[in-house]
């Protein structure tokens, strides 16, 4: 169930659960980041989810259960019929001789009691409050694995490819996938998704029927049906229940066949503010210093995939007002945000980043965020339109953030320019996050895992610590993991930084600079979150091992 912000203030304040100085300082967070009171709340850490969880139980005048700390298991859970579980959002969490335990996030319906009596008219019925994120956790057991879903409406024979792209797309969004991919090999059709970064197979359809599949999905997304030879892209708005689900397509020829990759431009970024991205406090505080300035640049860089749009929008988010004239031009436009200009990069009508930065410039923006600095041209105007009264924001390609300022250089922009117009540059990386329904503590022994990774022996200090991992459950897909989380290194610009940049420095100049000045490599912003229990030791390695 949702709550208004002005209810969840009245509960929380009526409960004493957060006194009015934290509530006023969550309120000015979500104004300023434009984002719900809970949102704010959560990112600022004035309230914990198990605090708010009581607070809305007690408002109900019912118990509060956690279930991410206490799921049920999925045989208990499935006794309670799909159509009911679903239709009134609630867990079947105990079944005893005299009594039946159910959680949902809206105990207030009248009618939710009349319908559970009637599946047990005989016994206590106890109705407990859970958060709308764990119930959707838990409702997951009532789904049967892609693969059945396939095989059941291709032994039924009709509408064949539309379910089976709605059984695609609906698993996709559920199990908050990123990407599609549909992939012809050998004699069948592999589906995959890339889950918190890492692919994983879905299911697999007999490959008679992918021709049928392919055009369907060209024919969502306006491509020509007839062409199998040539890469082609398009989008898709896709309609489903009670959402809508803007999709990007991308299909090229393969051995096999064509193959289809999907990215799904869920809302998902609506619900990050600089906090919640994993921005530390300071490094937040530093971002903010850098976009209050009237004119200069901020660069973020990293790999595809590492989170740059979504942190360049939760900044924007912080801007957007009404006295602030913000343009961007991207390519693509990921996510629709109301009150900001956005521009659609097309090649083919010579709408560039660089043509299209020149026509932002006339339109008197006071923000504006190109997608990406690709070439020396685009990026001239850039550092010009920084220099000229605008802050400027875009991505760059970079393994790290002291590699951005010698790369400009070296694209032709002057020293004395980039100097003159960069205020902060910040590389980042993404990490799965340790699943909140299965992370158990695990305490070690800090010399046995140096032996194991003996690079990192100079970040640990001390002979014991508490490390964390997730076991593998159900809402995870036995991963251990479920969610992800950003690793940071920010370099700020200081007089003695702009007195570097002008003798071209190296990328081994600017990061000791950088060092001096108190700036931290991604692996060490990683072990902080390693150490708080965000993240496991395993995963850190993976993405951002320690420098050398």
């Amino acid at each position: 169930m949702k709550f208004d912000d002005g209810k969840i203030k009245d509960i929380l304040q009526g409960e004493n659960y957060v006194s009015a100085e934290d509530l006023e300082k969550g309120a000015a967070s979500a104004r300023a980041h434009r984002v719900s009171l809970v949102d704010a709340l959560l990112a600022e850490n004035l309230i914990t989810k198990d605090l708010l969880g009581q607070a809305i139980a007690e408002s109900f005048d019912v118990a509060f259960l956690d279930l991410s700390a206490n799921p049920p298991p999925r045989d208990l859970v499935t006794r309670l019929p799909a159509a009911m579980a679903k239709q009134e959002r609630v867990v079947l969490v105990a079944e005893e001789h005299h009594q039946v335990k159910v959680a949902t996030d809206d105990p207030g319906r009248s009618t939710l009691k009349t319908k559970l009596k009637k599946l047990w008219p005989r016994k206590k019925l106890v109705v407990v409050y859970a958060l709308p994120e764990d119930i959707d956790g838990i409702l997951k057991h009532y789904r049967p694995p892609l693969g059945k879903r396939f095989l059941a409406i291709l032994q039924q024979r009709q509408r064949v490819a539309p379910e089976l792209i709605d059984e695609i797309i609906e698993d996709a969004v559920t199990s908050r996938a990123s990407d599609i991919h549909i992939e012809p090999q050998g004699q069948e059709i592999v589906v995959r998704f890339r889950v918190d970064g890492v692919l994983y197979e879905a299911g697999r359809i007999p490959k008679r029927y992918y021709e049928m599949l392919l055009n369907r999905i060209k024919i969502e997304a306006r491509l020509r049906i007839d062409e199998h030879f040539a890469a082609q892209d398009g989008a898709i708005r896709h309609e489903q229940r009670d959402r809508v689900i803007d999709m990007r397509v991308s299909i090229v020829p393969t051995y096999d066949g064509e193959k289809v990759a999907i990215r799904l431009l869920t809302d998902y970024v609506r619900e990050f503010t600089l906090g919640r991205l994993g921005l530390s406090e300071r490094h937040q505080q530093q971002l903010l210093e850098a976009a209050r300035q009237p004119f200069g640049m901020i660069l973020v860089t990293g790999p595809t995939g590492s989170g740059k749009t979504t942190s360049l929008y939760a900044l924007m988010k912080v801007l957007n007002a009404p006295e602030i004239n913000i343009t961007t031009i991207e390519d693509p436009i990921e996510y629709q945000v109301t009150g900001i200009n956005q521009i659609q990069a097309n090649p083919n009508t010579n709408l560039t980043f660089a043509q299209g930065l020149r026509s932002i410039i006339r339109q008197d923006p006071d923000v504006v965020l190109v997608g990406e600095i690709r070439d020396q041209e685009t990026a001239e105007i850039a550092i010009n339109a920084a220099l000229t009264g605008h802050l400027l924001l875009s991505t760059f390609h970079a393994n790290d953030a002291a590699t951005v300022i010698p790369r400009l250089i070296e694209m032709g922009v002057e020293p004395f320019l980039v100097a003159s117009t960069l205020e902060l540059v910040i590389a980042q990386r993404l990490v799965r996050t340790i699943c909140r329904v299965c992370r158990v503590s695990q305490p070690v022994n800090l010399e046995a895992v140096a032996e194991l990774y003996p690079q990192i022996r100079r970040y640990l200090r001390g002979a014991k610590t508490t490390l964390y991992h997730g076991k593998g459950c159900a809402a995870c897909n036995g991963t251990g993991y479920q969610g992800r989380t950003g690793l940071f290194e920010v370099i700020a610009m200081t007089p003695a930084m702009e007195e570097l940049i002008l003798r071209r420095p190296t990328t081994q100049m600017v990061w000791q600079r950088a060092v001096q000045q108190g700036s931290r490599s991604l692996f060490e912003d990683g072990i902080d979150k390693v150490k708080a229990g965000k993240t496991t030791l395993e995963e850190l390695l993976r993405v951002a091992p320690p420098p050398s």
